[in-house]
């Protein structure tokens, strides 16, 4: 029986499993290599070998709302969008709120974790870790959580391209960059257009004499913010979205999103077009870099063939003289060096996990890598469900399909996603945000029943099917319930709107003549001229509908009324 749990790493996913491991009333024992939680999110002013690392200036693409935990949403006053340093602050309060900071054995690092000899049995582990003496230490665990995440081996393919051994300028990988104070007054090139490469892309030009942005296949950008100025994510992540982008063709959801894009700028224009088409790769967020691009501040260019002295040449055979630094954001290596080498069993070398969690190979279900998957949604309430589900696994609450399904599943999963992503690791790691989050909240028992809340709560069902897909919606029912759950659903535009009201605004002043008197005048106009046909009836309906609309549309559920 699992009892004691074994968590690496105190990020954001370590401290969801932790909270989860207590609710489920078994025993968690965090180990993290630093003095204190946040993993990704504790800025550094030095990268530190085998630790992730961020930018001082980064923000966040994805809101608050959906980006918090399911029963912890952020303070109100919170900006939308926020600061590294904001959303560390929430990490601590979630810590000290559910009082998590007791489990966690600091500046301890995970050496090796191995199957105990009987493990076929017992589906136990000896954990071999070192203090902050240098002192070796070894423990039996039950099950064991992952969350030391994937962003702290960078890939500088240097190798790959030839002369940098002579290039008299700076190359690095993104995982160095801080600021761009180093790079003022020089010429820089920025090689991948990821949202890093984008964010330092842009912060470089700002100071940088030029900066070119070199990319292999160009991408889709996409400003944080919608129509009215709204969170992109609270007005596209839908069920509702969701459903028509299932049933509608491809091609034509393509053309509409790509289209209503263009509208704002041309990416052929601005030398940003991929060769996919939007939906089926996740696009780059970035407010600022066409901005950027028409300014002429930052130049688009092919991807990057190679170093000449003090230059570098670009696939299409031009040259770009007198380059000061190179910055390198082509990804990192996925590696986690103290997993026994039974689990790498993929093609290359890399963890084949079903569902994106549950090595197969394993005879009992007792480890689990957590956040190791590509979403187009924030990555918080996905690793929360996921540590849900693998909770219920640990104690017998839900089980696995037996190992040739899984592998079935792996594999299924992963030709489906190569038609977007040609490169096989990158193609398994790939989820789709909703489907993915009911799958996990289906076995956990508290995926949201639409039919029963139609029924029964028909406010909440609107939220809920036309509104964004908050993580509260996974805490209204089942194993977890909050009860807080349904008033967070109907507060959740308060609290977005909340940091916007910093000043008094004049009061709009009601048109004199409302839209919907225009059209019901012109709907008794036509009537008035159709009246010998038999089309009067037909308007007359049309009329009450309208009227019926205009009352819905008063007391909609998606007005936001200033307090």
């Amino acid at each position: 029986m699992v009892r004691r749990v074994a968590v690496v790493g105190a990020g954001s996913s370590g401290l969801a499993c932790i909270k989860i491991c207590v609710e489920e009333g078994l025993e968690p024992v965090c180990f993290e290599s630093s003095d204190d939680i946040g993993g990704l999110w504790k800025f550094k002013e030095s990268p530190e070998p085998e630790r992730s690392g961020i930018y001082r200036s980064l923000v966040v693409n994805t809101s608050k709302e959906m980006m918090c935990y399911s029963d912890f949403p952020m303070p109100a006053d919170y900006p939308n969008y926020m600061h590294n340093s904001q959303l560390l602050q929430y990490y601590r309060l979630y810590a000290d709120h559910f009082d998590l900071l007791r489990y966690i054995h600091f500046q301890t690092t995970v050496k090796s974790v191995a199957q105990k000899p009987d493990f076929s049995l017992s589906g136990q582990w000896d954990i071999v870790t070192i203090n902050k003496d240098g002192e070796e230490e070894r423990n039996v665990f039950d099950a064991v959580m992952v969350c030391s995440g994937h962003y702290t081996h960078p890939s500088l393919p240097l190798s790959g391209f030839p002369g940098y051994e002579t290039f008299s300028g700076r190359c690095f990988h993104s995982w160095e960059y801080k600021d761009a104070d180093a790079c003022r007054g020089k010429r820089v090139v920025v090689v991948g257009i990821g949202n890093s490469g984008g964010d330092i892309a842009v912060e470089i030009s700002r100071s940088a004499k030029k900066t070119f942005l070199s990319t292999r296949e160009g991408a889709w950008v996409i400003g944080r913010m919608s129509s009215n100025g709204l969170p992109l994510d609270m007005t596209a992540t839908t069920r509702l979205n969701n459903m028509l982008t299932l049933l509608l063709p491809n091609t034509l959801v393509n053309w509409a999103a790509e289209r209503a894009l263009n509208y704002k700028y041309d990416h052929r224009l601005y030398g940003l077009k991929p060769k996919h088409r939007l939906m089926d790769r996740r696009p780059l967020i970035n407010d600022d870099l066409p901005g950027r691009i028409l300014q002429g501040a930052l130049v688009m260019k092919t991807n990057l063939k190679g170093f000449k002295d003090s230059g570098v040449e670009f696939e299409d055979g031009r040259v770009e003289e007198n380059i000061d630094a190179v910055v390198f954001c082509t990804g990192y290596n996925v590696k986690f060096p103290f997993l026994p080498s039974v689990l790498t069993d993929g093609p290359q070398g890399e963890l084949t996990l079903y569902k994106t969690l549950f090595p197969p190979s394993l005879v009992r279900p007792t480890l689990a890598v957590m956040g190791l998957f590509r979403s187009k949604g924030p990555i918080t309430p996905i690793v929360e469900m996921q540590a849900r589900w693998v909770v219920k696994v640990f104690t017998g609450s839900s089980c696995l399909p037996p190992k040739e399904k899984m592998l079935e599943v792996i594999e299924s999963e992963r030709k489906r996603n190569m038609k977007s992503y040609p490169c096989p690791r990158t193609a398994a790691l790939q989820v789709e945000y909703i489907p993915y989050l009911d799958f996990m909240a289906k076995e956990v028992g508290v995926r949201p029943n639409l039919l029963t809340l139609l029924l029964t709560d028909p406010v909440l069902w609107v939220r809920i099917f036309f509104g964004p897909c908050t993580p509260y919606q996974y805490r209204l029912t089942g194993p977890g319930q909050w009860a807080g759950a349904r008033q967070v659903i109907l507060t959740q535009w308060e609290r977005l709107a909340q940091p916007f009201r910093t000043r008094a605004v004049p009061e709009s002043r009601p048109s004199a003549i409302s839209p919907w008197a225009i059209v019901l005048g012109g709907t008794v106009a036509m009537a008035f001229v159709l009246s010998k046909t038999e089309i009067t009836p037909v308007l007359s309906g049309a009329a009450q509908f309208l009227d019926r609309c205009k009352m819905f549309l008063k007391d909609s559920w998606f007005t936001l009324t200033p307090n």
